[in-house]
């Protein structure tokens, strides 16, 4: 019962984190990039809040980080989550969605550049050829927009993953006495801060939201910033942070999948090609870890 469960909440992860994608390129008709930044974190703490006074769950604010917290949210929701919706006013979702898989291999880059982590030469050809797909997916054409556009398109949503792969280094060396709750309730108050400023400078805070719209922040606020963490977490704590980490691979697919049923988003081999040399490069980016933890089971089995 326990495997159906977790398999239950992987496939639910993977579907709703795809779905995201689809969800911000609705949005974008009605709403600026900023704005979706600022309605995502208020429906996302909308449905956290909710759970934590039903389930009367305890938190001691007192003696937090909050500087830190500050910092993490905002690096690691406010910005990314702009630059994702801004990258898609160039690309189609499904595409934004493969892109997005890069965070791992930012991460493996980052750790080395700026934490003192080390490689092994496998790993190094993980980072080469998951950065080939980048570049494969850069002469991808069909949303039909000129080539510069799709450029500037992935250069941002790689900005996004940048993001990503950084402040999860940061989060880790400086947050580990923090609370899942405090942090994810802290990154979408600090999301939303983000977002706001950045409404306030490109045109204004208050929109008018339509049905789809809602249904949309529902999808992508709700969910996806929402319970989607609570189904993350629940991964790692019930199962395994190896286990958690399989929506990466996953979340691509479904979303090229949503984008194709849902928004008639062209499949192309400039995409299946670069999501494979992706998925590669985040295996073989991240085998040394995998390795090590196996061993250290062995050992204390």
């Amino acid at each position: 019962m326990a495997v159906i469960r977790l398999a239950a909440a992987l496939i639910g992860l993977s579907i709703i984190w795809g779905m995201s994608f689809m969800f911000i390129k609705v949005l974008l008709e009605d709403l600026s990039p900023w704005q979706i930044v600022l309605y995502r974190s208020l429906f996302g703490l909308a449905a956290l809040a909710v759970i934590y006074f039903v389930k009367k769950i305890k938190i001691s604010w007192k003696e937090q980080p909050y500087g830190l917290l500050l910092f993490v949210g905002i690096m690691n929701a406010g910005i990314p989550w702009g630059l994702i919706a801004l990258s898609e006013r160039f690309l189609p979702s499904s595409l934004a969605a493969i892109l997005n898989a890069t965070t791992p291999l930012w991460a493996t880059v980052i750790g080395v550049l700026a934490f003192g982590s080390k490689l092994r030469v496998i790993q190094w050809s993980g980072i080469i050829i998951g950065f080939c797909g980048i570049v494969a997916l850069s002469g991808f054409d069909g949303s039909g927009a000129g080539n510069k556009e799709v450029i500037y398109g992935v250069i941002l949503m790689l900005c996004g993953t940048f993001c990503y792969g950084f402040s999860s280094h940061f989060a880790k060396r400086h947050l580990q006495d923090a609370g899942v709750w405090v942090i994810s309730m802290s990154t979408l108050f600090a999301s939303m801060l983000t977002g706001f400023a950045g409404s306030l400078l490109t045109g204004g805070v208050f929109v008018h939201l339509n049905g789809t719209s809602i249904i949309s922040l529902i999808g992508l606020g709700s969910f996806g910033g929402g319970i989607a963490y609570l189904l993350y977490y629940y991964l790692i704590q019930k199962g395994s942070a190896e286990l958690a980490t399989l929506v990466t691979y996953l979340v691509p697919v479904t979303a090229v999948a949503w984008g194709a049923a849902l928004l008639g988003e062209k499949v192309t081999l400039h995409m299946a090609a670069g999501l494979f040399l992706i998925l590669a490069g985040i295996y073989l980016s991240t085998r040394k870890k995998r390795e090590v933890r196996q061993k250290n089971n062995k050992l204390t089995a």
